[in-house]
């Protein structure tokens, strides 16, 4: 692989223009792509197929024919001035109206009174009207949201305090921009800290913004084929500046190395891309291992996030092959830095600050080790109190609309009144359908946590009944999914009186559902990717146990960095800080991408540090004197990468999609204790405490892996050329 990789970044550095047109054009043609694809849209694939609350959802689509269950919706609060009541005359009149005008915009199917439907609260100070919309919230046009705002805005001129909660009106979280615009800014200012060049600093900058805008305009152009979006594409954009800067910052570095040595620039391009480059595929390999493993979990939206991210990656790793060098050829000295460029290139390897680090950890190995598990052991603490949940309008700030709506029907009719649970009663092939649906109702009714039962409303065909049940407790209280649960748990004997069979639904029981088969696919994909990740580190170093200590250190790094979003996301421990106004249970979805995220950027760290010791270990040096010379030539590069990380993941925490927040939060405190705990201080201790031992293989497995030249071993090592040889030399072959 190294000869392969040697002769591709030679081939880029003389054919540099050609290779930068090649990536000039095909980033315009996914541009233009894009810029003529049809918008993406819901391509109506459930959510989590397979749990029982998206099987009922599904059963009332199909069996309430012409009522999208997954239309918009929107719920208008209506709260009298203190002391006043809704029923009031002026005050109902204007409820009156706003219902009159809300029901005939183009796309409302339809609008319920609060005074027809029993939605008025028992003090009178509180009513709701619902509006229901023949579409999706994403197919509504400016001119539908604007007739309702229209009629809010009329009734809140007659005294009365409206607010709206639904889907309609819900604020969407902006693509892009500004998070994005941060981590650039953070990561520019560490590369030209840690290059000292600007050239070399905004290289790995361009390379990252070619490879992200590549990424991103092939969503935007398959969208519509494959119902990809923004939204799927934000981990793609997240994950592919990270890595694209990182891979190309590794690059540059050898080349800057290689060039201090004394080759020529084509000679240092060539090795640069065969050493630095071999890392940068086998690392790219794990992160797209971790990111395809989502595919496992059963969520098709986040299959298609990881892999819409796995295909950033690819690009980023060819980017870093191909373009890379290519800009190189372009500045062959700009790059460089001043000393190197005033006084030439040197055969001393100076001491530096990663060197020193290493002798100090390899003098107290144990001290290290210990000090670093129990650290990162009290971080992960908070991890045994993890919820998993769905928040919604309760976890948007008090200034929205739909919090203000959500905390006044709260007030108005109770806290169960915001998540209540949708029963869907199936009495196909029951003689008294209308007794047995009556009795299902009766049972729930009288369920301990049940407030209200409301009527049955039966289909067209009569074979099927929607029951609402609302809860006494709040959408995320641990007592609602127990509720749930023995309301599922009445089904076997309601079947054998009633011989009715019903299944529960609604967000909040889809939100429990989604947590728990989430938690039960935990497991599975991440055996899946430890495998896997195992099998290629296996090839990669040709030891049994770095492969073993990489996976035992991830375990560390992710369960610390849970158990930080815990503390900070669920506990609200300086949540503030970070403008999460409302703490609760953690997004469902989030340590699924925490694991696989984190397990990937481990995994390149891992590579990255560790075949630069192999690489000494291989060519002689003792395993000691190895580690002081991996961490010589890689532990500033290593730390600015992880640097760089951090302030992309950084940035994104000023979303204001709670997810995003959140993940963007993870991923940077991930970042932070696996490479600056794990990667700078356990490996060392750990590869000092091993010995030779970390690079022993039995010889069966020796036999049977293949050989992967990562180290550049299979390259010549060329003296430096002589004045006015020819470029062009090829590496003895393997």
């Amino acid at each position: 692989m190294a000869t392969f990789l040697y002769r591709t970044g030679r081939t880029a550095f003389r054919r540099r223009w050609l290779v930068a047109l090649l990536w000039a054009l095909l980033l315009g043609a996914v541009g233009l792509g894009a810029a003529k694809a049809p918008a993406a849209s819901d391509d109506g694939t459930s959510f989590m197929p397979g749990i029982e609350a998206q099987r009922a959802f599904d059963l009332i689509g199909e069996r309430f024919p012409g009522s999208d269950a997954d239309g918009a919706n929107a719920r208008v609060v209506f709260v009298a001035p203190d002391g006043d009541k809704v029923t009031a005359g002026r005050h109902r009149a204007a409820i009156d109206t706003f219902v009159a005008r809300a029901a005939h915009a183009p796309e409302v199917a339809r609008a319920a009174s609060p005074f027809t439907a029993g939605a008025v609260s028992k003090d009178g100070s509180t009513a709701y009207a619902t509006v229901d919309y023949k579409v999706q919230a994403a197919d509504l046009t400016d001119a539908d949201k604007a007739a309702l705002e229209k009629a809010v805005s009329a009734a809140r001129g007659s005294g009365l305090t409206v607010e709206v909660g639904g889907t309609a009106l819900a604020t969407q979280p902006a693509a892009g921009g500004a998070a994005e615009g941060i981590g650039i800014a953070l990561a520019a200012v560490v590369l030209l800290i840690t290059f000292g060049s600007l050239a070399a600093a905004g290289l790995p900058l361009l390379t990252a913004v070619v490879g992200v805008g590549v990424s991103m305009a092939a969503i935007l152009a398959l969208g519509s084929t494959f119902g990809l979006s923004l939204t799927t594409g934000t981990l793609a954009t997240m994950l592919g500046l990270a890595v694209g800067i990182d891979y190309a910052l590794f690059v540059v570095s050898r080349y800057r190395e290689e060039r201090e040595r004394g080759h020529d620039p084509a000679e240092a391009a060539g090795l640069a891309v065969g050493t630095a480059g071999s890392a940068v595929v086998f690392a790219g390999l794990t992160v797209v291992i971790a990111l395809a493993g989502l595919t496992v979990v059963g969520v098709p939206m986040l299959a298609k996030m990881g892999l819409c991210a796995a295909g950033a990656v690819v690009v980023a790793v060819l980017v870093a092959l191909t373009l890379v060098p290519a800009l190189l050829g372009m500045w062959p000295e700009a790059v460089l830095s001043r000393r190197t460029r005033k006084k030439g290139p040197t055969s001393e390897a100076a001491d530096n600050a990663g060197s020193r680090w290493a002798r100090f950890v390899l003098r107290r190995p144990v001290a290290v080790l210990v000090t670093g598990v129990l650290g990162l052991g009290v971080l992960a603490l908070p991890a045994a109190q993890l919820e998993l949940g769905m928040p919604g309008a309760e976890s948007k700030p008090v200034s929205s609309t739909e919090r203000r709506a959500y905390d006044a029907l709260a007030d108005g009719f109770g806290a169960g009144f915001n998540g209540p649970l949708t029963i869907v009663v199936d009495v196909r092939g029951v003689a008294e359908r209308e007794a047995a649906v009556r009795g299902v109702a009766e049972s729930i009714g009288t369920t301990r946590g049940v407030v209200t039962v409301s009527p049955a409303r039966f289909n067209p065909a009569g074979d099927t009944a929607l029951l609402s049940a609302v809860p006494a407790t709040g959408p995320s209280d641990e007592r609602t999914k127990d509720l749930v649960q023995a309301i599922r748990a009445e089904r076997p004997g309601l079947e054998r009186t009633t011989g009715a069979t019903f299944e529960v639904t609604g967000s909040t029981a889809m939100n429990i559902d989604v947590a728990q088969a989430l938690k039960d696919a935990l497991v599975p994909y991440l055996t899946v990717i430890v495998v896997l990740a195992l099998i290629l580190l296996l090839v990669v170093f040709r030891s049994v146990l770095v492969p073993v200590k990489a996976a035992l250190g991830f375990l560390l790094s992710v369960l610390a960095s849970l158990g930080a979003v815990v503390a900070v996301f669920q506990w609200g421990w300086g949540a503030h800080l970070l403008g999460v106004e409302q703490s609760g249970p953690i997004m469902s979805l989030m340590p699924i991408f925490l694991v696989g995220i984190v397990f990937g950027l481990a995994m390149d760290y891992e590579v990255f540090l560790v075949s630069r010791m192999r690489e000494a270990h291989v060519h002689g040096e003792r395993p000691g004197e190895a580690v002081v010379s991996g961490f010589r030539h890689s532990a500033r590069v290593v730390v600015a990468a992880a640097v760089i990380m951090m302030a992309v993941f950084s940035g994104f925490i000023s979303a204001q999609e709670a997810m995003i927040k959140t993940i963007g939060f993870g991923l940077a405190v991930a970042v932070l204790f696996d490479a600056f705990v794990v990667r700078m201080a356990l490996v060392p201790a750990v590869l000092a405490l091993l010995g030779d031992k970390a690079w022993r293989l039995p010889a069966r497995l020796d036999r049977l892996l293949p050989r992967v030249d990562v180290e550049g071993t299979g390259l010549a090592a060329p003296s430096v050329p002589e004045a006015g040889e020819a470029l062009t030399r090829e590496p003895a072959r393997t």
